[in-house]
């Protein structure tokens, strides 16, 4: 597979660029320049360091870190964030710490996020007066289940 080539700048020169930790990862990872600590149920807005060219017909979504979300509560507010194709600045995250007792310590360098580049579709809006009939239908948030809730029985005897 051949990989798309995307410009970048490094406005840090110590930031190294976006790089994917294994093969076959989705998202390159992203590191901060500052360091900051994050109390329980702050945020803030991190810089990486590195700016970005997409071509037109691409997109790249900011998306957490996983290890920082298991291990300390850490995640995106605005997960996942949207780069546009026109975007020229600086890549930023925007951190929250959800723990509710322990602040985060980040230090400059840190892997903070994970950066997805994918395809995107422009599509033209079709006004109709009615949509075509499918099996889910309607149903919306919870309605195949999967789940039990106080006092509900989830099936059986």
């Amino acid at each position: 597979m051949e990989a798309l080539e995307v410009d970048l700048v490094r406005l840090d020169p110590d930031v190294p660029l976006p790089a994917y930790a294994r093969p076959g990862d989705a998202g390159c990872d992203l590191v901060t320049t500052v360091d900051v600590t994050l109390q329980p149920g702050e945020r803030a807005v991190l810089p990486t360091g590195v700016a970005i060219a997409l071509p037109e017909g691409y997109a790249a979504f900011v998306h957490p870190r996983s290890g920082l979300a298991a291990h300390h509560g850490v995640s995106l507010v605005n997960a996942p964030g949207t780069i546009d194709a026109g975007y020229r600045g600086e890549i930023q995250i925007v951190l929250v710490n959800h723990d509710q007792r322990e602040a985060v310590h980040l230090r400059r360098l840190d892997r903070v996020a994970q950066l997805v580049v994918q395809r995107v579709e422009h599509v033209t809006w079709r006004e109709t007066d009615r949509l075509d009939d499918t099996a889910r239908g309607t149903g919306g948030h919870g309605s195949t289940g999967g789940h039990s809730a106080a006092g509900e029985q989830t099936g059986g005897s």
